[in-house]
């Protein structure tokens, strides 16, 4: 894998944090969306495809607002954001219409992209505004989200958008110049990691010892949208959006920020959206032979492997698949309910009928519905 180069056409999602859209919770930063947009324009003069995620409207709304502190309900909240979000596009539109380019505005929520149907809607759509030159503003839709369909941050957003249309890359622009191998503030050895792989476990104890250095969303965050972005072949660039050209510099593969490219290869449509589930519906443990079943041989998960089973699931919701340590291995749609894999865990297949009197299927999940982690 490379960093951008000049001359290759590539499919770019670019997520700007909140922090740098309104100058640190002080309002819309209408320089700086005007320099974004002259460097996303440019992008797409020389054949790129982009679609930009925003974060944003709570801290405009509550600019707008005259509100000092962030509020605690969630009505507040999403009254903050609906009242942003319309300065947020006012800005975009104003700007992308001066370079001669239009906009449309995208609001999700993790309910569209958990239904398959609507997965392959918000899909369809967005390569429909690509092909049509337009460019997708995406942003979480703050205004009617409740906390069990929040994406919670647009860090993850940004990378599950990669899955979805299959982005080359996912940029995230931050105010801070990348990760660190440790908060830079408080230690002064700390070094910038200027690339390396968007699994490397190593990297995740970095974050941890970093705190919330980047942004609201912080350092794991970002590595969970590297991670995502990962499964679909993407790499992801974070680097300092305030950086003089940092987009142009970027496309031309100047060695910036940090790059954290994929040790795999791309998975399949249905499995990227499988990935991209961010709500669990419970969890089953694994023996050691199941486990070994499943990341080495690629099979379908076998009652006979479960030894423990936690939640309360019905048949087809996500799950995960957890090692006998509770690490997790991989997650799919399970064939059964938490009440009647309890009463087929660690039996054969062959003897389902006779326990539950009825057979669905033999696989409690099916390769076609799993997907490793």
């Amino acid at each position: 894998m490379k960093r951008p180069h000049t001359g290759i056409k590539q499919r770019w999602v670019i997520k700007i944090g909140s922090a740098l859209i309104t100058a640190e919770g002080k309002g819309i930063d209408q320089v700086a969306i005007q320099d974004w947009v002259k460097q996303i324009s440019q992008l797409c003069d020389d054949g790129h495809e982009i679609i930009l995620v925003s974060s944003g409207a709570v801290a405009e709304g509550m600019a707008r607002l005259n509100w000092t502190e962030r509020p605690a309900e969630l009505f507040k909240l999403q009254a903050a954001a609906a009242v942003g979000q319309m300065g947020m596009v006012q800005s975009y539109e104003s700007f992308f219409q001066a370079q001669g380019r239009h906009t449309a505005q995208i609001l999700l929520t993790h309910d569209d992209l958990s239904n398959r149907e609507r997965y392959l809607n918000a899909r369809s759509t967005l390569c429909s505004l690509l092909e049509l030159g337009v460019i997708p503003i995406i942003n979480e839709n703050d205004s009617v989200a409740t906390e069990e369909i929040r994406f919670g941050d647009n860090d993850s957003l940004g990378g599950l958008v990669s899955n979805l249309i299959a982005a080359d890359f996912l940029v995230i622009l931050t105010d801070q110049a990348g990760l660190f191998s440790a908060d830079p503030r408080t230690d002064p050895d700390a070094e910038l990691v200027s690339e390396g792989l968007a699994d490397d476990p190593k990297l995740l104890a970095m974050a941890s010892s970093a705190g919330g250095l980047l942004g609201r969303g912080g350092m794991q965050t970002k590595l969970r949208a590297a991670h995502l972005a990962a499964r679909s072949g993407a790499s992801t660039l974070i680097a300092y959006g305030r950086e003089a050209n940092v987009l142009t510099r970027l496309a031309s593969g100047e060695p910036i920020g940090t790059w954290l490219y994929p040790n795999q290869a791309p998975i399949t449509a249905r499995k990227r959206w499988l990935a991209s589930h961010l709500q669990m519906r419970g969890c089953v443990y694994l023996d050691e032979g199941a486990v070994l079943m499943l990341k080495e041989a690629g099979k379908s998960l076998l009652a006979v492997g479960v030894t423990q089973v936690e939640g309360d699931f019905k048949r087809g919701e996500m799950v995960l698949c957890l090692t006998p340590e509770g690490k997790e291995i991989a997650r799919g749609l399970i064939n059964y309910s938490a009440e009647e894999t309890c009463k087929i865990m660690g039996q054969p297949s062959k003897n389902i009928e006779s326990i539950l009197g009825y057979v669905d299927e033999p696989s409690l999940i099916h390769r076609d519905n799993l997907v490793l982690v």
